[in-house]
């Protein structure tokens, strides 16, 4: 297939990219920067020069396509406007096309609400965090489009041992200080290592019926302080009791959507695990922390 990826050289993207292009997919990355568009040609992609933000810009641009992965995203305030305007101009652009497309659109894990010990399911009702809750109707627009097949993927709370939600742990480790965590280090979260997460996406790529929705959690629930432990050990740092701060705190710090750590949270990866074969690899999370170099 001929693949747009939305966020190419992102935290997710940059994973999802090489697996497509390993499954013999042609993937075309929408670029800001000659640095994001060499780092996508070195990963096998094809860059096509533009900004979310002005999707008027590079539309014109864009191939006859067979599917558009949208991945791309971030915490400011108006990337809720920013989103819907792409849409409003790629939905548009994909109805005038002979074929229609597959459009893989990302919600995530804070759609969700606080779960207690029931694993939330495709059909969880959405308690979203305020600072996310536009993506519930932008992903129930792609999901009604008669003009694209359209899938959702919901991440959980996406790593790789030294970055993604770990990135904060590392940097507490690595300044020599006590690991902070939010609310409480019995607050559970959900979790995918970014790897598993790409095989995700390709699977629904190639086999999610349009209108499905999979919830993309490889461990279910895991003890946020038991991971603040295992960088504690790995970094042998002299106090290795997490440093619990309030949720207050962490939004005053890195703005309204960071309340979601405090989330407690049970997912289930069941559904993707059952219909498109989904097999997560990486279920060991101490022992990648403990492993890192």
């Amino acid at each position: 297939m001929h693949v747009l990826v939305l966020g190419g050289t992102g935290f997710i993207g940059a994973a999802v990219v090489p697996a497509l292009i390993r499954r013999g997919h042609t993937v075309i990355g929408l670029t800001r920067s000659a640095i994001a568009a060499e780092t996508l040609r070195h990963a096998g992609g094809m860059p096509l020069a533009g900004d979310l933000a002005e999707p008027e810009r590079w539309i014109a641009n864009l191939p006859q396509l067979d599917a558009v992965i949208h991945a791309a995203g971030d915490v400011a305030a108006e990337m809720g406007a920013v989103d819907r305007r792409l849409l409003d101009v790629l939905l548009a652009k994909l109805a005038a096309q002979r074929h229609r497309p597959r459009f893989i659109y990302t919600g995530g894990c804070w759609l969700f609400g606080a779960t207690g010990d029931d694993a939330a399911t495709e059909q969880t009702p959405f308690s979203p965090l305020p600072a996310f809750a536009w993506m519930v109707p932008h992903l129930r627009r792609v999901l009604a489009s008669r003009d694209v097949a359209g899938i959702v993927v919901h991440p959980a709370m996406v790593y790789t041992a030294d970055g993604g939600v770990f990135s904060r742990f590392v940097r507490d480790a690595r300044d020599r200080r006590p690991i902070r965590v939010v609310d409480s280090e019995n607050t559970c979260w959900p979790l995918v290592h970014r790897d598993d997460l790409a095989e995700l996406y390709a699977l629904a790529l190639e086999a999610a019926p349009a209108g499905s929705s999979y919830i993309g959690a490889a461990i279910d629930r895991f003890q946020v302080g038991r991971i603040a432990r295992a960088f504690a050990r790995r970094f042998a740092l002299p106090d290795q009791t997490p440093q619990v701060v309030s949720a207050d705190l962490v939004a005053a710090e890195l703005g309204e959507w960071a309340r979601g750590y405090a989330r407690a949270q049970r997912l289930s990866g069941a559904r993707a695990m059952a219909e498109l074969g989904w097999r997560p690899v990486h279920l060991d999370v101490e022992s990648e922390i403990a492993a890192l170099g």
